[in-house]
């Protein structure tokens, strides 16, 4: 693949590279549906409720089709819970006979003992199972009562269908920090891979990021057991901003959003990123003229985060070369400027930062929510979430027709 813009310096550090955008992504996140079961208080792109535009089979196929001309590698594929959207298999196998990888996100509801085998006997396929709580009692909280047994359910189906290289997938939060080589013998006891991942405010983690984000001191602890265990474990660059502290972590160390990675969600909206399903970040639509390759190429929202930073309060502090500023996502659904320090740098910007923002500034917010608007079987109860008022355009059931089964 080759450099969209014309200025990519040639030679140098792969990081250098890459931040100057590829003429496609290396992988990409697609959302295929917003309908899900569960009603998880972290949920990034609060996903409940299905969207009735979301792209049907054929238009879901030729984005696959394009990502198979582009050269894509492969796909993260979530939600909501795509396994409920009635053609995900089909899809599923569509990819993978056309030459796109599949990795897909999942709370193991329609992971029973068949499916697992049949996962187990496809190649190029990866599963995640999600948790966030190496104990019922923790990961309840967050996802729902009952979401432990079925996790670890489809864990056991897998282990046993003899499926290779799964992943225990684990958002790290203030309730969970301490439960890492918990979840690292979890994770071993199914001869499994953990992948860690960072708390974004974004979705309906903006309702419960100043509660569930790690403190200061965990940041560190977690900093130091990645140090340890980092070969080990997958992070998806999730905490490079934690490199800052000194030895750079293992991985990219760099935001991708709009250079090597990007967000397609259920309606065929393209995001810079996964957690930063706002309309800043959205640069065009597959459904469009020239489909998904030229958003990705041609859009204006990209060409501009391909500009390397040259300005702004992160570029002139000793430590940028480390965390190169940290995350797009955490920064805006915070409210602070882009050019400015995360909010959970490890050096302390991103508290005075907090601190001195304007008392009367509302934090920006997504203009999409497709949360549930009653009662979900297992609500979570951590926080004592209020209900959400219903959206305009996604007034289904999540689930209608389907069998859970």
């Amino acid at each position: 693949m080759t450099s969209v813009l014309p200025t990519r310096p040639v030679g140098g550090k792969l990081i250098d590279q890459f931040e100057y955008g590829l003429d496609a992504p290396i992988c990409l996140t697609w959302e295929l549906t917003y309908a899900c079961n569960l009603a998880c208080v972290h949920c990034l792109s609060s996903s409940g409720r299905r969207d009735p535009r979301e792209l049907s089979t054929a238009e879901a196929e030729a984005v696959i089709d394009e990502l198979q001309r582009m050269q894509v590698f492969y796909v993260n594929v979530g939600g909501g819970e795509p396994t409920v959207r009635p053609d995900f298999w089909h899809l599923l196998d569509y990819a993978i006979g056309h030459d796109v990888g599949v990795k897909f996100s999942t709370n193991g509801i329609k992971l029973d003992k068949a499916r697992a085998a049949q996962l187990a006997a496809t190649d190029y396929v990866d599963v995640q199972i999600s948790l966030d709580g190496a104990t019922a009692e923790v990961n309840d909280r967050v996802r729902g009562t009952g979401s432990f047994a079925t996790a670890t359910r489809a864990l056991e189906n897998l282990a046993e269908a003899g499926m290779k290289d799964f992943k225990v997938s684990v958002v790290v939060t203030r309730e969970n920090a301490g439960q890492l080589d918990e979840f690292k013998a979890l994770t071993d006891s199914y001869g499994a891979q953990l992948r860690i991942t960072r708390l974004r405010p974004s979705g309906r983690g903006a309702d419960v990021w100043d509660q569930l984000h790690p403190t200061q001191a965990q940041q560190r602890d977690l900093y130091r057991w990645l140090l340890a265990n980092g070969d080990n474990v997958l992070t998806g660059d999730s905490f490079f901003h934690l490199s800052a502290f000194g030895e750079a972590l293992p991985g990219l160390n760099l935001c991708g959003a709009g250079r090597v990675v990007c967000l397609i969600d259920p309606v065929g909206d393209v995001y810079a990123c996964p957690f930063a399903i706002h309309e800043n970040f959205l640069a065009g639509n597959v459904r469009d003229e020239g489909g998904f390759q030229r958003v990705w190429q041609q859009s204006e929202l990209f060409a501009d985060l391909r500009s390397p930073q040259t300005g702004g309060a992160c570029t002139k502090c000793a430590h940028f070369d480390a965390c190169r500023g940290g995350c797009m996502a955490a920064k805006f659904f915070t409210g602070l400027p882009l050019d400015g320090p995360d909010p959970e740098c490890v050096q302390g910007y991103g508290e005075t930062a907090l601190a001195a923002r304007d008392a009367d500034r509302v934090a920006p917010r997504s203009h999409l929510d497709h949360s549930h608007s009653g009662p979900v079987r297992g609500q979570p109860t951590l926080l004592g979430m209020p209900s959400l008022p219903p959206v305009r355009g996604c007034d289904e059931s999540p689930l209608a027709g389907l069998s859970l089964d």
